[in-house]
This record gives C-alpha cells, structure tokens and sequence, in this order.
C-alpha cells in the first residue's frame, strides 16, 4: 500500500500529525518503536495539557492514540532503521522487522529522549522519584527535599525553579564550575534554601518502589542524602542518526528546521523534540504536530 504521509514516531508531535493528516482527507500511518504517547508515558501525572485539569501520562498517550485511530489512522509498532527514496518521490521506510512502508510524504517525529546517569534501577524509577522536567514535574514535590543534577543552564534553570515550591534544593554537578550563565548562578546563590554540591557524583538511587535518596561520592567521600525527587538535567539525545541522509542536523544532532518543519529533502517534514528549538514541552511537540501535517497536506496536493 502506498499512504499519503508516513509518520516515524508515535509521541504528541506524530499522533497529533496523523488526527489533521486524517481530517484532511489523506491516509496515514504511524510507525512507534517502543509505546504510542511517547515519553509522556513516563510521568505519572500531568497537569499543563490543554483540556485536562490532571491526567496520566498513560492515559493521555492512549487518548492522543485514540484520536488519531478514531479519525481513520493506522499504527504499526516497529523501528524504521532506514528510509529509501525511490522513485516517483516515494519515500520508503524499512523496519527492524524487515517490513516496509512506502508513503508519498514524510514525517519524522522521533523525538529525543533525556540523558540518563546510567545507575541501577534508574530507569525503574523514573515517574516515582526520578524526573527530566521542572516544569511539568516541580509541582509534585511542593514542601518537600529535591536535588538537581547537571552543570548547565536547563539544570540552573530547574532548581530556580524548584526554590520557589521546595523546602531545599540540592544542585549537584560533577564539575568545579557550571557550564550554565553566570547570572543564573548568582540568582541560585542568593536563594537560602539552595545548597551546591560541586565535583560531586550520583552513585547509587535509594527506596525501593519509591526514591527516598540518593548516595552521592564527593571527594572520595560517600554520603547519603535524602530525597524524594531527583532531576537529571544532564542533556537530551535525539533520535535522528537513520535519517541524517533526509535532512540538516545541528551540532548536538537536532534536525536544523525551522518553525515551518520542512528539511531539505521535497516531502520530508520533522516535528517535536527531534527538531532544533528552544522549548520542549507537549503542547510544542503538538503544535509542531499540526504544522508538518498541513506542510505535508500542501505537498501532497500541488
């Protein structure tokens, strides 16, 4: 079968592609390698989406999964490892599994997914004790200990942040000096309930179903310290290595696109976190979502 619009990625930004791709009138499929919702999937909570005063991560990619299947969309769960372009303009993407999937357009929404500090049970923890996002998770941890790790200015930025909802905010980073602006280094200082943990490491993750602290090496020192939320702010990985033959990557491998979501390759558009930006966030990955599809839409009909 040969679909209007080929979607790599089952998160907001692709989900979101595939319900206007399917009101437009133009068939779709989306291709997921690990869970439809994307890394929402992760927190347990979430209470900064349009429409929903509190919902789960889960719940809200089942929704958006919905929605789109609702509309007509198809979904296949595998990783598109390649893409071929043949031709006729045919982009053809070719699975782990050895299927392929031809489709007149494209778009990629990988995503980028959240560096990790390689502990053990790290990943296991992650939604109860274990966060990447300030912002969407800073609220949870009202009145209660939290540390940050990482040095630059995402890592600043949360535990300014966390001051303000905290009763004390721990920033810990490997190194002598922060790679992050000055000025946000100064604002942390003057904050009373901030401590900094210089040239110190996490080492090991506490509690059981539950994060309750941390051990962390200074010095060659080991020391406990409790808490029950940890940000890791220590970068993010983008999804785009297969497909860097389609479109512009940055430094930091982020498809080099603009707010229009076209890359340089006719019928191949990005959105969401796999896209060089400035904010990060679901309703971004959504709004970038809309504007590939209606891209693809003009493409498809010129």
């Amino acid at each position: 079968m040969l679909y209007d619009t080929i979607i790599i990625g089952g998160g907001a930004a692709g989900l979101t592609a595939a319900t206007y791709l399917r009101r437009a009138g133009k068939s779709a499929l989306v291709i997921e390698k690990n869970a439809f919702g994307g890394q929402i999937t992760w927190s347990p909570r979430v209470e900064n989406f349009p429409g929903f005063v509190s919902v789960s991560g889960t719940e809200l990619g089942d929704k958006l999964l919905e929605q789109a299947m609702e509309q007509g969309a198809e979904a296949e769960l595998d990783e598109v490892v390649s893409v071929r372009l043949d031709e006729g303009g045919v982009k053809t993407c070719v699975c782990e599994s050895g299927a392929e999937f031809h489709g007149r357009s494209l778009i990629i929404a990988v995503g980028a997914k959240p560096r990790m500090l390689g502990l053990a049970r790290e990943e296991a923890l992650v939604g109860s004790g274990v966060c990447f996002c300030a912002v969407c998770d800073g609220d949870f941890y009202a009145g209660q200990d939290v540390a940050v790790c990482g040095g630059g200015n995402a890592a600043l930025q949360d535990a300014l942040l966390l001051s303000e909802k905290c009763r004390r905010v721990t920033l810990i980073h490997r190194r002598a000096d922060f790679r992050g602006e000055r000025k946000l280094v100064e604002a942390l200082e003057a904050r009373k309930n901030v401590e900094f943990l210089l040239e110190t490491r996490v080492t090991e993750l506490l509690g059981d179903t539950e994060l309750t602290g941390i051990v962390l090496s200074q010095n060659g020192q080991r020391r406990e310290l409790p808490v029950t939320g940890l940000f890791i702010a220590v970068g993010h990985e983008p999804d785009n290595g297969a497909f860097a033959s389609l479109m512009d990557l940055d430094a930091a491998g982020y498809a080099d696109a603009g707010e229009d979501c076209l890359t340089r390759s006719a019928g191949v558009f990005v959105a969401g976190d796999c896209r060089k930006k400035s904010v990060r966030q679901l309703t971004t990955a959504a709004a970038d979502g809309s504007v590939a599809a209606l891209a693809a839409c003009r493409y498809l009909d010129a």
